[in-house]
């Protein structure tokens, strides 16, 4: 089993967790937005919009690229764990540089 396949999605009791230094986030998506934007907590997702339509995947391509940007890494350092043709998407961002606000006031707490 790897390491990824051993972190239990189900324990997440938010929308992010860490898995030693990758950061797991499970997202709702909405494409077609007017703009790039990462939204509020709704429940166990992060809601984030982006521009691209939901075409092949394409809207999940632009949404990785967008988070990169946000947290400072490479589009490499992102992986799609499921979800790639699907609004309910998890993500496992590799050694963040950047928080984003939302996650760093739960990490306050």
């Amino acid at each position: 089993m790897t390491e990824q396949q051993s972190f239990n999605r189900k324990k997440m009791t938010s929308f992010y967790a860490w898995d030693g230094d990758i950061l797991v986030l499970n997202i709702l998506g909405t494409p077609n937005a007017k703009r790039d934007a990462i939204g509020k907590p709704k429940g166990n997702q992060l809601k984030v919009s982006v521009t691209a339509a939901p075409v092949a995947g394409k809207a999940t391509d632009h949404m990785v690229r967008f988070l990169a940007k946000e947290f400072g890494v490479s589009a490499r350092d992102i992986e799609v764990v499921f979800g790639r043709m699907n609004v309910n998407k998890q993500l496992r961002i590799r050694t963040p540089a950047r928080l984003l606000k939302v996650i760093a006031r739960h990490e306050k707490t």
